[in-house]
Order: structure tokens, then sequence, then C-alpha cells
């Protein structure tokens, strides 16, 4: 088992793809109950072609964001609860409207998922239809091509994952069985392409003295597995000036899980790496073999004084079942999934 710097357990693409049911050993160090288990893997030796769909979708997140409110809100989905097209400020974090980041929801694999119109009704956070910027939309053009492009990237990268832990399905308390709960097949995914807004000056002053999820809450995603993109930052020093991609502008900016065993810890992704975290439906449905990753974002103080205004652009991929699928003897992925919509939406 090899491990970044941090302790994230890594796999090759070459072995994830050549011999994915020799990875038992890593998979279970982590996503395991291990106290040191972090929840997420790092698939090093990607595609080249990886890089260049990375940097295209990350800075449209970017452009998008910079339309005026009135364009954003064309792309907006009430009726999903905003699970589909843009939303900002509609999602419940840490009990109050989250505008601290906007997001971009949309399934990568189905435009249009071929489900029963009482389907559609029941789960309109899944089966509802992809909303896209218009072709010409100005800033934006290349924008649902460069979403659908990367997403099916990272997919097809999660698949082999999915397959590479079917081991532990067959072998949890439950009668399922992993390898039957497919999300190769699902109409289900939802990609998430996500800015976080440049911190004000005041709310900058105020961050090293907030709690760490005080910009997005620990929570755990519902998914199975949740592909992750490195994140990227994007610094912009006066109006009208060209992009420029930054580091990240702050030593305690980024991605925080906490260990089986109660430890905090900042986990980066590299910018040529793909990670992969559990979510609780594989928790479910594994009989709590493989557990959940509880883990949030922080938005930290610049370390450099008039260093500009900087956003944070990510990509986020959440492969799960279709609504219809046992995770256990009791529970379907839809019932378990209304529940937390419930929570984190607040009937918005």
């Amino acid at each position: 088992v090899t491990y970044t710097q941090e302790g994230a357990v890594c796999i090759s693409y070459s072995d994830l793809i050549s011999t994915p049911l020799e990875l038992e050993a890593s998979i279970e160090k982590a996503f395991g109950s291990e106290p040191t288990s972090l929840g997420i893997i790092v698939v090093t030796g990607l595609p080249l072609a990886y890089a260049e769909l990375r940097r295209r979708l990350l800075k449209l997140a970017y452009e998008f964001s910079k339309l005026d409110e009135t364009t954003r809100e064309k792309y907006t989905d009430a009726s999903s609860r905003y699970s589909f097209g843009w939303s900002h400020g509609k999602e419940i974090m840490n009990g109050k409207p989250d505008f601290l980041k906007g997001s971009y929801y949309a399934n990568p694999v189905v435009d249009s998922p071929s489900v029963s119109k009482e389907y559609k009704t029941a789960y309109p956070e899944y089966y509802g239809d992809n909303i896209w910027p218009d072709t010409n939309e100005a800033g934006v053009e290349g924008f649902e091509q460069a979403f659908k492009d990367l997403g099916q990237f990272v997919f097809k990268i999660g698949c082999e994952l999915a397959a590479a832990c079917q081991p532990f399905g067959n072998s949890s308390p439950s009668p399922l069985r992993l390898e039957r709960i497919s999300i190769s097949t699902s109409q289900t995914t939802k990609a998430r392409l996500l800015h976080y807004f440049p911190p004000s000056d005041e709310a900058l002053s105020q961050t090293e003295d907030e709690p760490i999820d005080s910009w997005c809450g620990f929570h755990l995603d519902h998914s199975l597995l949740t592909g992750l993109c490195s994140a990227m930052y994007l610094q912009e020093t006066e109006i009208g000036a060209e992009l420029v991609e930054v580091s990240s502008p702050s030593p305690s900016s980024g991605l925080y899980i906490r260990t089986r065993g109660g430890d905090l810890t900042k986990v980066s992704i590299p910018v040529d790496c793909l990670a992969f975290q559990t979510g609780e439906a594989l928790e479910i449905a594994t009989g709590g073999r493989l557990r959940a990753t509880p883990h949030c974002v922080r938005v930290g103080a610049s370390a450099a004084a008039g260093s500009g205004k900087v956003s944070r652009e990510t990509f986020a991929l959440f492969m799960q079942p279709n609504i219809d699928q046992q995770l256990a003897p009791d529970v379907t992925f839809g019932q378990f999934s209304k529940r937390v919509f419930d929570e984190h939406y607040n009937n918005a």
C-alpha cells in the first residue's frame, strides 16, 4: 500500500485497469474502519488527456460565475430543488443558506433519463433533464461539451474502482451483493461544478478564527463513490485583467477529512490525479465494511496582502444506483436520498 504525504492511499490507474481485484488491501486501508483510514483514494498515472479536460472546465466555472445574475438565473430549476443547472444560496449548510459558493449540476452520462413519468415526478432531483447554457452564451461557449467530457472521464474510472470494491459487498452481512448495485448503468449520476466566490475582505479577516467547517460544513456524501478533481485557484488582480492560475492562497485552504479515529487531516489532491471518497450508500451496501467519509472545505485567509481576489474552482462526480435499488433489505436508494435532500434543502 502506498500513500501521499498526508496519508491518503494511492493506487495507479494501470493497476486499477489491469488487476482491480488485487487492490483489496489498498481499498480496505483507504475505505475501511481502521482508526487511521481517511476514506479517500488517490488515482495516479492518469491518461494525459485529463489535464486539459480539467483545465478547460474549471476555467468555465469561473466564467459562468461572472455572468450577470439575470443570465445565471435562466439556468436554474426550482422543481428539482435546484439539482439541475445553476444553484446559489439554495442549499442549507451549517443551518443557513449557502452563498459562499455556486454550483452547476448536470448528469454528464444521460441528458434525459428514460424512466417512467411516475419516477420523474417522485424523484425530480435525479430524473430531470439537463439544463445547459445556450451555445452562444458569451463567455461560456463549449460549456456543455467540456462538462460532459470531464464528467465521463471521471465516471469511467469510478466504475473501475466500484468493480474493485466488489469483494467487500460479497462478504457483507447483508444478503445483497455489491455487484448487483450497478452504477455503470444507473441514470442518477450527478456532477457538480463548484465555484467558491472570492471571500470579502471582512470575511477573510474573520476566517482564521472560525471553525474549520465554517465555509462548507462537515458532511457525508450520500453517493456510493464521489470522484474529485484537484481544486484550481484563479486570481483576477483587477477588473478586465487576464485571469491567472495561482497556488492556494492560504495553507489552511482545502479539503479536510476526519479519520475513522476522529483526527482531522487536510488532504491535497495532486493536480494530475483524481481522488475518490466513499458515500453513505456504499457504507449501507457493504454492511459497514467500507465507511462514508466525513469531510468539509475551508477557505483560509490569503497569505499575501494585496494579492487580489482568488476564487476556488473544482468538480465532483456523485456515482450512485437507480432510486429503486435496494441498499439494504429495508431501504432503497430513493428512500434514503429523499431524507438527505430534505435535510440539505429545507424544502427550497
